[in-house]
């Protein structure tokens, strides 16, 4: 699964691979970004009611989210350059 953020992120980067001499313009992005806020909405719905109250709510969050969320070959910024394969 991915962010509703990591989602735009790797549409843009797709956009940008098809569409190498293309410029994305900033309304084909928040056109994009405004689809995904639907997603976003149900990510969070869902990690609210999956949510427990335990005394060490911070790292039972972080810990959802690393097991929900982060995958090894996403970047942290749209120009930031890929890693690479090992």
């Amino acid at each position: 699964m991915k962010t509703a953020l990591q989602q735009l992120i790797e549409w843009a980067d797709k956009m940008m691979a098809d569409h190498p001499l293309k410029v994305l313009s900033f309304a084909e992005a928040i056109d994009k970004a405004a689809e995904l806020l639907e997603v976003e909405k149900e990510q969070i719905e869902k990690a609210f009611n999956e949510g427990t109250f335990a005394n060490d709510e911070k790292v039972k969050a972080e810990q959802y989210y690393n097991e929900t969320y982060v995958h090894d070959t996403h970047r942290t910024h749209p120009s930031s350059p890929r890693p690479q394969d090992g």
